[in-house]
């Protein structure tokens, strides 16, 4: 008998799976994960071009470099029947280095159209990109469903970060973690090697996903994360520090928020306001504060791995890239000046962070 003890990491899934009750037998078709019982993942991605391209971080523990810009799954690329302009922007990402792409089950609506675009990259580059995609559902059953149909869309055999996603609530956590929650599918996908690694994310408030955290030792954690945030329900006072200290890797997101912290953007109508998903809460007729570079170099000058900005056309794109290749840290007083510029628009910045949930 051995006396090897196992890892914190295993001991958690154990303690998990023995307070929830033993994973049941897939309710899939059979030829979805035929030959997962013998499978063995293929190394990480590697985008060649990324070294030269911009920085890179640890991703946490996972062992991947990952570049500090990222390319994530909205914008364009939630977009229907919008192939033209969404696939070339996933390609060129490649093309200038991006080695890491976040979309989801629920990006798109119904059909998932994220998930379509950046499967078609992905049926002749998989090995160029560390792909995260994410669940919605809270039941283990549900969330098998979202990960067989992800692969599908994909057009792949694996995904390397399988995220439960925008986990705000307290509601959240308990169906997760309760007996055929999600987090049974989440741990089931990764012991059958079709998923490498496990991730939770979030934008609304703090303390569920700081419960998350301390529930399960998760690989990642995306959050939301820029100028405005200290003004509202920061996620920067006990959620950064936790997550630094269980050392994850950490994906920042909401960059612009939604281009309302820009001083570039121009605020629609507020009738129009009230009928977009931004706006159904937090309505504004004034522009945002910041320019593109002090908003991302706000979020890299934090403990960050790297952010998630999602493109409208191939032009904003590489403007990122570039600010990712220029990309030096902002010290403590030129972080705190963004944040003070931040204040008159951090409601609108913030609009995630006001809706009313259960």
């Amino acid at each position: 008998m051995s006396d090897k003890q196992p890892s914190a990491h295993q001991q958690a899934r154990r303690d998990f799976l023995k307070a929830g009750g033993a994973v049941t037998a897939a309710l899939l078709t059979p030829s979805v994960f035929a030959d997962t019982a013998n499978k063995a993942l293929p190394a990480l991605p590697s985008n060649p071009r990324t070294p030269e391209a911009m920085p890179t971080r640890n991703l946490g523990k996972t062992g991947y470099k990952v570049g500090i810009f990222s390319l994530g799954g909205q914008a364009s690329l939630e977009k229907p029947n919008n192939f033209d302009v969404a696939v070339p922007i996933v390609e060129r990402a490649l093309d200038l280095g991006v080695n890491y792409i976040d979309t989801s089950s629920i990006y798109g609506g119904p059909d998932r159209w994220s998930e379509q675009y950046v499967g078609k990259v992905m049926a002749h580059r998989r090995n160029e990109a560390f792909l995260a995609t994410k669940t919605k559902e809270r039941t283990r059953d549900g969330s098998m469903r979202m990960i067989e149909k992800s692969l599908q869309l994909l057009q792949t055999d694996h995904v390397d970060l399988w995220q439960l996603h925008d986990v705000g609530t307290m509601t959240d956590i308990n169906e997760i973690f309760a007996k055929g929650g999600a987090m049974e599918a989440l741990i089931e996908m990764q012991q059958q090697k079709v998923v490498r690694y496990l991730g939770i994310t979030g934008h609304y408030r703090p303390d569920a996903l700081i419960e998350g955290i301390k529930r399960y030792p998760f690989d990642t954690i995306l959050m939301a994360m820029n100028a405005a945030d200290p003004h509202h329900y920061s996620f920067n006072d006990a959620l950064l520090p936790l997550a630094v200290e269980r050392q994850m890797g950490i994906i920042g997101m909401k960059i612009p928020g939604r281009g309302r912290i820009l001083s570039t953007w121009t605020p629609p109508s507020i009738e129009q306001q009230k009928h977009s998903w931004e706006g159904m809460t937090i309505q504004t007729t004034s522009p945002g504060t910041l320019n593109m570079r002090e908003a991302m170099y706000y979020t890299l000058s934090r403990p960050v791995s790297t952010v998630i900005i999602g493109c409208d056309t191939i032009a904003q794109l590489e403007e990122n890239v570039q600010l990712a290749r220029a990309f030096t840290p902002l010290n403590d007083t030129q972080q705190q000046q963004l944040v003070a510029r931040a204040e008159p628009c951090a409601k609108p910045s913030l609009f995630f962070r006001f809706y009313d949930r259960p």
